[in-house]
């Protein structure tokens, strides 16, 4: 039997399992055993009954973000990403015209961020079929995901998709869960909450764990609505959360009464690639949702250089980290540094060291010794 058979067999299974407190361990040991059969598919050398490895296309990674376009054949990636970057990528009405990976840079406010062309995935990708595990798995490796979806069809497409994604470890649009799952060498399974468990029981906690042969441990839940999914998240350790955005395309084809429906879908644009409507709007939710820093240099005796930000991530917008994107020696030789700007505490400028946390368009000179 293939691993997806296997993985099929368990679903069904699982369809079939009412959910109750006499189930909950049956049901908590059938959620862990089809995340291992997932994992099989998501590594190199998984064996689904049909396509190639886990690895992805290989992409020479350029900018300080990359955006991976996802969604199915022919509703109009390759004409966004055209137009965006100025890079072709072969647009038809013909499923299945991208083939491979095409990269593109769009620069928004000063910073390179790169666009990846997908090509367009099927039902069924993550199990194997079409080149579709090679698409998600470049697209685990973006700081954002475009799913691209037809307005006319854009929720059975959006449920599909993200079907897709979830079963190759993709959370989209989550944080990771507040839980921790500590082996150790005795004492049995002993769970803590500072939540009421309102989604999973203990027995169901103690059934994923057995499942993963994991017969004592510390398990600590600190966040509300925790379900055996979320546990074996935890316990995979192999999941990745990036955020999404809904480009819901051909807004040319619908009515305004229909426009307004879509905008009630979270994380949503409606653009029309073709006629290039509201792609502003699409180019600005992006750069929020990377939440990226312009950090912008002063030279000593000179005006700041509003031309060429420095672009750091949040989270990685250090003064060492500002210094270390533009040469590594800047770090042995700085003395101390200048900043002005949101996280200055006075407006004439805070002289600051190498922990200091920078906010977008801040200005910084660096002294050297």
């Amino acid at each position: 039997m293939t691993t997806v058979q296997k993985i099929k067999e368990v679903e069904d299974e699982m369809a079939r399992t009412q959910k109750n407190k006499a189930t909950s361990y049956h049901l908590g040991q059938l959620k862990a055993k089809l995340a291992k059969l997932r994992r099989e598919l998501i590594g190199p050398s998984g064996s689904g009954g049909g396509g190639g490895g886990g690895l992805g296309f290989d992409v020479a990674r350029t900018g300080i973000a990359s955006v991976g376009f996802v969604g199915f054949p022919s509703v109009g990636k390759s004409t966004l990403m055209s137009k965006l970057t100025g890079t072709h990528s072969e647009a038809s009405e013909i499923d299945f015209t991208t083939l491979t990976t095409v990269p593109g840079t769009l620069k928004v406010h000063g910073a390179p961020i790169q666009i990846l062309d997908l090509p367009g995935i099927i039902e069924g990708a993550n199990d194997g079929r079409g080149r579709g595990r090679q698409v998600i798995a470049v697209a685990r490796t973006c700081n954002l995901i475009f799913i691209v979806l037809d307005v006319l069809k854009p929720l059975g497409d959006k449920t599909l998709i993200e079907s897709e994604l979830e079963g190759f470890g993709i959370r989209l649009n989550k944080k990771p869960p507040n839980v921790t799952v500590r082996k150790k060498e005795r004492g049995g399974v002993a769970i803590t909450n500072t939540v009421p468990l309102t989604d999973i029981d203990h027995d169901e906690i103690k059934a994923v764990l057995s499942e993963y042969k994991i017969n004592n441990a510390d398990v600590a839940i600190r966040q509300a609505g925790i379900t055996a999914d979320d546990l074996v998240d935890v316990i995979e350790g192999n999941r990745v959360y990036i955020p999404a955005i809904y480009v819901l395309n051909k807004i040319d084809a619908i009515s305004i009464e229909e426009l307004d429906l879509l905008y009630k879908i979270p994380m949503s644009v409606p653009v029309s690639s073709r006629d290039w409507l509201n792609i502003d709007e699409l180019v600005e939710k992006m750069w929020d949702t990377l939440n990226l820093v312009r950090v912008y240099t002063k030279p000593r005796g000179l005006a700041p250089d509003y031309s060429s930000p420095v672009v750091l991530r949040r989270g990685k917008c250090t003064i060492e980290d500002f210094c270390n994107s533009i040469h590594k020696e800047i770090v042995k030789q700085m003395k101390y540094a200048v900043v002005w700007g949101a996280s200055a505490k006075h407006s004439r400028g805070q002289k600051v060291g190498l922990d200091h946390v920078l906010e977008d368009e801040d200005v910084v000179h660096i002294s050297k010794k």
